[in-house]
């Protein structure tokens, strides 16, 4: 009797474990997160490759793009959710990087060649601290 008691009552906890780690509540809960913005969710294909449990919070790695357009075209992004009345929430997002970013010395495909190295300042490169002149004292 106390052995049924004992195997019925680790099983149950074990469900109750397993149930909160489960992916298709996770993508419920991302699906929610999105319902509030203005996206057209219908038009996207949402892949969920990673998610790692902890307790009642999940690191979740989320690729979203357009339907029929190639995986390495989307935009990742991580989500950490917390659990929380039966449902997992967003809790933050952290943009993990966009897809189709062209390799290095591939020709910019908006035209105008590559940006000159001091495109980043108005005033040129930087000099080197050896090629300043010295500080006047005060």
């Amino acid at each position: 009797m106390r052995t049924g008691f004992v195997l019925a009552l680790f099983l149950a906890l074990t469900a109750c474990n397993r149930g909160n780690q489960d992916t298709s509540a996770i993508r419920q809960g991302v699906l929610d997160h999105l319902s509030g913005r203005s996206l057209n969710v219908a038009a996207m294909d949402i892949d969920i490759p990673s998610v790692q449990f902890n307790g009642d919070k999940a690191d979740v790695t989320v690729v979203f793009r357009p339907k029929g357009v190639a995986a390495s075209q989307g935009m990742t992004l991580r989500y950490q959710m917390q659990q929380s009345g039966g449902r997992w929430t967003v809790v933050s997002t952290q943009d993990s990087g966009h897809g189709g970013a062209a390799a290095p010395g591939t020709p910019n495909p908006h035209g105008g060649g590559a940006l000159p190295p001091s495109a980043g300042s108005p005033h040129g490169a930087m000099p080197s601290p050896e090629d300043l002149p010295p500080a006047a004292k005060k």
